[in-house]
C-alpha cells in the first residue's frame, strides 16, 4: 500500500490511480485540492470533510466522492485508515459522477477493489488485468447508493460564519432568534434567506448538524447517552428516534461495516 501524498502522482498518465493512508486520531488535513476527482474511503474511523458547500460525515466503511478541484479539509475521528481512488476529470464526467461532494455506500466488491488498487503500480500496464480492475472500480463507484450525511452551508458570508460556528459546537438549544441576532438580521429575513440558500428550514438544518456531530462522536467511542445529553436531546430514546427519522436508520447502522449492519 502506498502511504504518501498523492500530489506527486496526479500527473501520472493513467485514468485512475490509487493510494492508502493511515492517520492517528485527530489528524487534520487542512484545505487542499486535487486535480482529479477522489473517492475517499474510510476503512476505520469516521471522517469529517468540510468545503465551502457544506460538511460531510463519512462513517466506517463508507466513502465520499469529491469532484475535481473541490477545496476541502479532512478531520480524522479516531485512528483512521483510508483508501482513495483518483479519477481524471474526463473519466469522472464520462462516468456521470456528481459535481458535488456525495457520501456513498461501499459494497463488498468496491471494498475489495479499493484495497487491491492501492497496491498496484502507479503506471500499471494499459490493457492488463490491473487496467481492467481500475475500469471496474470506476464502474462500481457509479453504482453506489448515496447517503444523506451532509450539512449544507449557505453562501451568504454572515450565515456561513454563524453556521460554521454552530457546526463546531452543535446544540438543539440554539434558536432562530439568537442566530438571526448574530447575523445582524431580522428573524423573517434570516429564515427566508436561510431556506433559499440551504434548501432547509433552520430547525431541520440544526437537527442535521447535531445528528452528524453525534455520528462523529459515537465513532470516537462516546456513549449514546453522553452524546444525546451534550447535544440537548431530552433522552436517548428521543435522540435515537430523531436519528432514525432524519437519517433513515439507527446510529448503529452507520457505525458498523455494511455487511454487518
Amino acid at each position: 500500500m502506498r502511504n504518501t501524498r498523492i500530489a506527486a502522482y496526479e500527473d501520472t498518465p493513467r485514468d485512475v490511480i490509487a493510494s492508502g493512508n493511515d492517520y492517528p486520531s485527530g489528524t487534520l488535513l487542512p484545505n487542499h485540492t486535487h486535480k482529479r476527482g477522489q473517492c475517499l474511503y474510510a476503512i476505520t474511523g469516521v471522517l469529517t470533510v468540510t468545503a465551502t458547500e457544506g460538511t460531510w460525515t463519512v462513517p466506517t466503511r463508507r466513502a465520499l466522492w469529491i469532484p475535481p478541484g473541490m477545496e476541502h479539509a479532512v478531520h480524522m475521528g479516531g485512528p483512521t485508515s483510508t483508501r482513495s481512488a483518483y479519477l481524471l476529470p474526463t473519466i469522472a464526467a464520462k462516468a456521470g459522477l456528481p459535481e458535488h461532494c456525495t457520501v456513498i455506500s461501499v459494497s463488498p466488491l468496491l471494498h475489495a477493489l479499493l484495497y487491491e488498487a492501492a497496491d498496484l503500480p502507479i503506471e500499471y500496464v494499459l490493457g492488463s488485468r490491473d487496467d481492467l480492475l481500475m475500469r471496474l472500480l470506476v464502474d462500481e463507484i457509479t453504482r453506489m447508493p448515496t447517503l444523506p450525511l451532509n450539512t449544507p452551508l449557505p453562501q451568504d458570508p454572515r450565515l456561513a460564519r454563524i453556521c460554521r460556528s454552530l457546526i463546531q459546537s452543535p446544540s438543539l438549544e440554539i434558536d432562530i432568534d439568537s442566530m438571526a441576532n448574530k447575523a445582524g438580521m431580522s428573524r423573517r429575513s434570516f429564515t427566508r434567506l436561510f431556506r433559499e440558500q440551504t434548501g432547509m428550514s433552520f430547525s431541520s438544518w440544526r437537527q442535521q448538524a447535531c445528528l452528524l456531530a453525534a455520528l462523529a462522536r459515537l465513532g470516537r467511542g462516546q456513549s449514546v447517552t453522553q452524546v444525546a445529553i451534550e447535544l440537548g436531546y431530552s433522552s436517548t430514546s428521543a435522540f435515537t428516534a430523531a436519528f432514525r427519522r432524519t437519517l433513515g436508520a439507527a446510529p448503529s447502522h452507520y457505525l458498523l461495516p455494511q455487511d454487518a449492519a
